[in-house]
């Protein structure tokens, strides 16, 4: 039984490396940007 959960142990390592190899570490969104709102009385003429 001890084996079969280290070999288990194993492929769970290998999954996560692929893993992280083909989609890159910890994939996480973009953030949004926040948009800043500018007093411009200019504009309004």
């Amino acid at each position: 039984m001890d084996y079969i959960e280290k070999v288990l142990e194993k492929l769970r390592e290998w999954a996560g490396k692929l893993i992280e190899a083909l989609l890159g570490p910890d994939v996480q969104p973009e953030p949004e940007p926040i948009p800043v709102p500018v007093h411009d009385p200019q504009r309004r003429r």
